[in-house]
């Protein structure tokens, strides 16, 4: 028999009763029920528990045994009586009784508890992370993102997809987030910097001839932490594939997300199709480019229904720019007064000087001091637009709608929360596409990007030597997910002269892209096909799927909220003797050196 066991914890089933086998593991926690000893032991694949009687020459031994002293045990697999079985665990139907006991590490009093989901502060649990990973639910949301990264990795494969390896140490990029810089010692003065993402790299491998790539890929970026992003470093699904349109796009990573939701959704039912939404669509009926469509609501223009009307407050508006628009925001069931004057609080506690809205009563007639104002007949037709009645309500905003959509948005949102009507159990994916290729900069006073300068501009030359910049679109996409951002995508430009037009328009020369981006752009010069990608955020898809509300819980070794490791203090102070060999000296703020 192996030195440390014959099956693991999760194994032992009725077929092995009567079966000698050693195991090893973890003891969860003890039972002494006088003169018997019940433990529960642990390893990654389950839990078996263990009986030791009085009688039994180990007892003493057993006795000495604490909580996750790591132990190994020989025995006689027993059934269960049918009163104690424990239909919670998969080996519940039966125990081991011991005959031999091996101590094989003690462990010290706990600085938290392993059994049990007790919540504890990030500080105890990240410098603890070795014990917090031993807990079974963050232990098994970490099994499945591994299950997860390979289903992943084998679609690509099915789909003809190939995965290669792109620099870890590679140049610092102008655009986008800060740069993580690696000092180099044999250049001194000079410093590489860790990949945001591998993007021109993927760019530059379609370009040498190779089809259809994939990767893994690791990406650093010097953000701050949010629930939905760590702070440093996270993975995406990274694909590139040439001589593709942007429906070809989609048809590669529409199956591929759709089946890995499926298949660890837990039962929770997930988009088929994916529906294609206009940038410029999105906006005005959600009021953001992420828009959670298991939030039943759509908003729509009802403008002409209060120019001229007797709300002079809208109707002023309206009438002094002709940019205005109100937007309303129905609220099917939200008809009662009560429920009104709490969004309109709400509204107020968001910086607004309040929220409009009436609400339908008695027949479909219309309440509140917009209804009175615009009329039954403007009520009405509000009402009409929406297919609202007895009990239900809508809600105004008013305003440019560059200024109004993310209010209208958050707006929208609050509504379906409070009314409960965001449907359940269910992932619903969207594509976002169309988006603009340029935008006007207020504070700068200047045209920009909008989204990804390398995209290919919808019209190609032609559209940027033709059109208004502001009316140029973008082969640019995102994939969306109940209202969360999975990736951005593009059919990348493969053209230098478009390259150059493209930058001009924002007011970049060719010396400045030559000088700044001289690697894509010589690259271009020498062949480029079409082509285009996408990368999914992994972490964000194992979030979702392990139904967890913060990133932290699906990551192994995550860093704090400051960026910081907990566990191997990282980042850490350079001896001197370091920074002499990389050419460094400090200059500290006052309140840091």
């Amino acid at each position: 028999m192996h030195e440390f066991r014959s099956h693991t914890c999760g194994e032992l089933r009725d077929s092995h009763v009567s079966q000698t086998v050693k195991i090893s593991g973890w003891v969860q926690r003890i039972h002494d029920k006088g003169g018997v000893l019940f433990f529960p032991m642990r390893d990654h694949y389950g839990v078996t528990q263990v009986v030791i009687e009085a009688s039994d020459p180990n007892f003493a031994l057993a006795e000495t045994v604490r909580n996750e002293w790591v132990i190994c045990v020989e025995g006689v697999v027993e059934k269960r009586d049918r009163a104690k079985i424990n239909k919670d665990l998969d080996t519940g139907d039966i125990e081991v009784r011991v005959k031999k006991l091996t101590i094989l590490s003690k462990a010290d009093t706990l600085p938290m508890p392993v059994y049990g989901e007790k919540e504890y502060p990030e500080d105890i649990r990240l410098t603890n992370r070795f014990l917090d990973l031993r807990r079974d639910t963050i232990h098994g949301n970490i099994v499945k993102r591994s299950q997860i990264i390979t289903y992943l990795r084998n679609a690509m494969i099915e789909q003809g997809f190939m995965e290669y390896q792109t620099p870890i140490l590679t140049a610092a990029s102008p655009e986008g987030a800060r740069d993580f810089l690696v000092p180099s010692r044999v250049h001194p003065g000079k410093f590489y910097a860790l990949p945001q993402a591998p993007q021109q790299f993927k760019q530059l491998i379609m370009m040498a001839g190779f089809d259809k790539y994939f990767q893994i890929a690791p990406c650093f970026r010097d953000e701050d932490a949010r629930a939905d992003r760590s702070p440093g470093e996270f993975y995406q699904l990274d694909m590139e594939m040439s001589f593709c349109t942007q429906e070809d796009v989609f048809q590669v990573m529409e199956p591929v997300l759709h089946d890995v939701f499926q298949m660890y959704s837990d039962g929770w039912t997930v988009t088929k199709e994916f529906p294609r939404i206009p940038y410029d669509e999105a906006i005005r009926k959600y009021g953001c480019d992420k828009p959670d469509l298991r939030n039943p609501i759509e908003m729509e223009s009802v403008t002409e229904h209060f120019r001229g009307s007797g709300f002079k407050i809208f109707a002023g508006m309206i009438e002094k720019d002709d940019q205005v628009e109100v937007w309303a925001i129905p609220a099917k069931g939200g008809g009662q007064r009560t429920f009104c004057d709490r969004m309109n609080s709400w509204a107020q506690g968001e910086g607004q000087p309040g929220l409009g809205y009436m609400f339908f009563r008695d027949g479909g007639e219309g309440a509140g001091p917009i209804a009175k104002n615009i009329g039954k007949e403007r009520t009405a037709a509000i009402a009409k637009q929406f297919g609202l009645g007895d009990g239900d309500a809508v809600f105004f905003a008013a305003g440019r709608p560059s200024k109004i959509a993310s209010f209208a948005g958050d707006a929208r949102t609050r509504v379906g929360e409070q009314l409960d009507l965001i449907e359940k159990d269910c992932f619903k994916f969207c594509w976002i596409v169309d988006f603009p290729m340029y935008e006007y900069d207020e504070d700068a006073k200047k045209l920009d990007f909008s989204h990804n300068p390398f995209s290919m501009p919808q019209g190609g030359m032609e559209a940027l030597e033709t059109m208004d910049p502001l009316d140029i679109k973008g082969w640019q996409y995102d994939i969306v997910c109940n209202g969360i951002e999975l990736s951005s995508g593009a059919i990348r430009n493969h053209r230098p002269d478009i390259m150059l037009k493209a930058f001009d328009l924002v007011g970049y020369d060719k010396d400045f892209v030559e000088t700044n981006f001289s690697g894509m752009f010589n690259a271009l010069k020498y062949g480029a096909p079409p082509h285009g990608g996408i990368a999914p955020g992994i972490d964000r898809i194992v979030m979702m799927l392990c139904k967890e509300p913060n990133i932290r819980e699906v990551t192994m070794f995550p860093l704090n909220q400051q960026a910081q490791d907990l566990l191997l203090g990282a980042p850490a102070e350079a001896t001197n003797a370091q920074l002499r060999e990389l050419h460094l000296r400090l200059n500290l703020p006052k309140d840091k050196a």
